[in-house]
């Protein structure tokens, strides 16, 4: 048997990684974050607790490691040329697929957010990313600060950008506001509800893009 190239070991410690992460969301989310133990996601892992500080040197540490993973999912997407201008076409585009990536990983979502909710786990991200406490309601995801920053400008300008076919008295970051509160109020019913209603979710999608576009 020849020996492993460097490619075929990243593979393999990519592979683990997210074996990891895996076992330990679905078990911060059911059991809670403060109960399970690095040991405990060692085992249900498939290796022991040391081989497992090769991958994460904390609890904490696979905690960051699993939101931004969610976080780059949920973002791939956003500003597709990544130009910092968001057009019309973009817009909707994020939008649709973000709700096709969740109807495709449902149940991934489903913990994530019951993550989320959990008080202590809320609690950190909080000392990680000081500056983003906006953001830190019930079922938020947070981004690294200069992710935020360039997200919340792009979304802003284009919120601006709509001031001149607006109402006088139009408030472009009471718009956003208020466009984020129904995004993700939409998003927690929509991987929490047992009633898979696929006529009624893509109606909701297309008011909310008409609404914003």
């Amino acid at each position: 048997m020849s020996p492993r190239t460097t490619e075929q070991f990243e593979e393999m410690r990519e592979e683990r990684k997210a074996r990891i992460m895996n076992v330990a969301l679905e078990h911060f989310a059911k059991e809670g974050y403060h109960k399970t133990t690095i040991s405990h996601i060692a085992r249900h892992a498939g290796m022991s607790k040391g081989l497992m500080y090769n991958y994460f040197t904390s609890k904490e540490s696979l905690l960051f490691e699993i939101i931004m993973r969610s976080v780059n999912e949920m973002y791939a997407d956003f500003d597709r040329n990544k130009d910092g201008y968001l057009s019309e076409d973009e817009f909707e585009f994020f939008i649709r697929r973000l709700f096709s990536m969740m109807k495709e990983k449902i149940s991934f979502w489903r913990l994530i957010f019951q993550l989320l909710m959990q008080n202590e786990v809320r609690e950190k991200l909080q000392r990680m990313f000081p500056s983003s406490t906006v953001f830190m309601e019930q079922g938020s995801i947070i981004p690294d600060q200069a992710f935020l920053n360039s997200i919340v400008i792009t979304l802003t300008d284009y919120f601006v950008r709509k001031k001149g076919n607006e109402k006088p008295g139009y408030d472009p970051i009471r718009e956003l506001n208020l466009f984020i509160l129904m995004l993700k109020g939409f998003a927690l019913s929509y991987v929490f509800m047992d009633d898979n209603d696929e006529e009624y979710h893509e109606k909701t999608i297309t008011d909310i893009i008409s609404k914003y576009k």
